[in-house]
């Protein structure tokens, strides 16, 4: 099997005319070329003219604190400068443009629709297609799978939950690339901005070589770069999807723990209990083991929680956003008392309300998830289901 060649490789392999050009590179430490060179290093050695550095949520270095604000700064690596588009702004403005002739953007994504690089890349669109910028995207595979069977939603009403986790209509699980989803939104997206400018904006997708939409990260690379603090592995970007919603709850998703989106826990949990009934909920694909842990950060910090730990044993059938719902419905009936709906402040939603809402996009997500009065008669695939995603998508595939 030939091995799978980012976006990034093929660009450095293929030097392009515009290589010259004054570049504004959005990027993050996660970013890295198929040998694990940063890509600003890399592209900077091969004589691209890279003048400026934008970074994403969680900064440049991807050690920021989620949802925590960040500053522009100076590059240790190359001493270029960095503007912070989680910030004073989530897109580069007009002055950040004008000494620049492309925007590349190479962010890692992990496939999942409120982890906010897809949405820094959608503002950096509109900011490309509003000052006359080229864009090129260099492409990388989902390192959670392109299998588009394997998409789930719930499908984001704009409506009432557009928000920085989530700006359109498309399921949590999207079984994209980010250059797929550049593609689509260019042509059949929401955004006014690049539905006037359809034809003359410029967007270039520099698509991934030998990669398949049935592969998972560990089909092509041993070795899990983290996209973000609390993505350090594959399993946790896998989990994450499902597990993220509780976020949104007084249970521990294990932020400040060596395995975050792995673990699910409080002081109050009865551990053992929670393993053994989602093991037999007869959900594919995934075990549930019951575990103790502490967290250095974040809810129940230095605190022992009452934990399950999740193995995933089948990454082709597992439903990750289905699971997280049901582990969350299982607890609070277990526990209506000490379980409680949680606000989760981030620098882009500061009072924290309506996170559920916003994570799953639906209205009154709380009533549907813990699945109380007439939810609790409709059957959770109902809630999670894609639609016709597969089919709308489709025509902006780059990959089978």
């Amino acid at each position: 099997m030939n091995p799978v060649r980012y976006g990034i490789d093929v660009l450095l392999a293929n030097q392009p005319v515009w290589k010259t050009a004054r570049i504004g590179l959005v990027t993050n430490h996660a970013a890295c070329t198929a040998d694990f060179r940063p890509v600003r290093q890399a592209l900077l050695a091969a004589g691209f003219r890279v003048t400026r550095l934008f970074s994403p949520e969680h900064g440049l270095d991807t050690i920021g604190v989620d949802g925590a604000e960040m500053l522009d700064g100076r590059d240790v690596l190359t001493g270029l400068p960095v503007t912070s588009l989680y910030g004073g702004k989530l897109a580069p403005d007009q002055q950040d443009l004008a000494d620049i002739d492309v925007v590349l953007f190479d962010i890692p994504d992990i496939g999942c629709r409120f982890y906010t690089y897809l949405w820094t890349m959608t503002h950096v669109m509109e900011a490309c297609a509003a000052h006359h910028k080229p864009l090129v995207i260099a492409d990388r595979p989902n390192p959670i799978s392109g299998n588009l069977l394997l998409a789930e939603g719930p499908m984001l009403d704009e409506r009432y939950n557009s928000s920085f986790i989530g700006r359109w209509n498309i399921p949590v699980r999207h079984s994209c690339t980010l250059g797929e989803l550049a593609n689509y939104f260019k042509i059949a997206g929401s955004s006014p901005v690049l539905r006037e400018r359809t034809n003359d904006f410029d967007l270039t997708v520099i698509p991934c070589e030998n990669w398949h939409r049935s592969m998972f990260y560990r089909d092509w690379s041993p070795s899990f770069v983290p996209t973000s603090p609390a993505i350090p592995g594959f399993e946790s970007a896998l989990l994450y999807p499902g597990l993220g919603l509780l976020e949104a709850t007084n249970i521990s998703e294990g932020r400040g723990t060596a395995t975050p989106f792995r673990v699910a826990g409080a002081p109050w949990m009865d551990h053992i209990r929670v393993a053994t009934l989602m093991n037999q909920l007869g959900q594919e694909g995934v075990v549930a083991r019951p575990v103790n842990f502490q967290s250095a950060e974040g809810k129940y910090a230095g605190q022992t929680c009452n934990g399950v730990m999740f193995h995933v044993t089948d990454a082709n059938i597992f439903q990750p956003v289905k699971y997280g719902w049901l582990l969350i419905r299982l607890v609070k009936q277990l526990h209506p008392e000490a379980f409680e709906w949680a606000p989760y402040p981030t620098f882009v939603n500061q009072s924290g309300v309506r996170h559920l809402d916003l994570l799953t996009g639906l209205q009154d997500a709380a009533t549907l998830v813990a699945g109380t009065g007439e939810a609790d008669q409709v059957p959770v695939d109902r809630y999670i289901s894609a639609g016709d995603w597969p089919e709308r998508v489709g025509p902006y595939l780059l990959y089978i």
